[in-house]
């Protein structure tokens, strides 16, 4: 981040910067995190609290990746479509995230709608189910869910804008997918406990 201006960084992917206190405001799903520059740290704005490792390295490889000026495109692709490896770890990714969404919401799409909205997401036409999701300012994805039954198996994806592989490398692509996947599964799983 030393390396770029940060004025250009927060004109360039949406964010505000706080020249100031040396503080970016990163708008992160539904929450805003702050990314304190001279203290190191990053916080949500909201309690103070820190995310997780997964979350922390997401937000500031949004803030530092980019190398051009892009904008989405409004269209949506599998990971398979993104170049720089989608292809080559979309069976890892699947394995790790999309089998944990078809146990999550295959059997009961609707849920999807339900663990979304906590996180921000509005509902979308594709699928069974699906909701897109404002990851970052200039990121969204979309969980699509198509329900099964006896004779036809449930399915699910995670969809990205073309446009991610100029904002993310492709680990951090992968990341964010997976990001979102585990934490609808987590919302799914304690939404099912009784009493929560």
């Amino acid at each position: 981040m030393k390396l770029k201006d940060p004025a250009e960084v927060a004109e360039i992917m949406q964010v505000t910067y706080l020249s100031d206190r040396q503080q970016f405001i990163v708008p992160f799903f539904n929450e805003q995190f702050i990314v304190d520059c001279s203290r190191q740290t990053i916080y949500n704005a909201a309690d103070g609290l820190v995310p997780g490792i997964g979350a922390r390295m997401l937000i500031l490889h949004y803030l530092t990746f980019f190398a051009s000026r892009q904008e989405p495109v409004c269209k949506w692709v599998s990971l398979k479509e993104i170049p720089g490896g989608g292809m080559l770890f979309y069976p890892a990714f699947y394995k790790d995230s999309i089998r944990g969404l078809i146990k999550a919401f295959g059997r009961q799409s609707a849920l999807l709608l339900a663990c979304a909205k906590q996180m921000g997401g509005q509902p979308a036409g594709f699928g069974t189910v699906s909701a897109v999701f404002q990851v970052f300012p200039k990121i969204p994805l979309c969980v699509l869910i198509w329900e099964g039954d006896e004779e036809v198996p449930a399915n699910a994806t995670v969809l990205f804008d073309p446009s991610i592989e100029h904002f993310l490398h492709i680990e951090s692509v992968i990341g964010v997918g997976s990001y979102l996947a585990n934490k609808l599964i987590k919302l799914a799983g304690m939404d099912m406990v009784p009493g929560n």
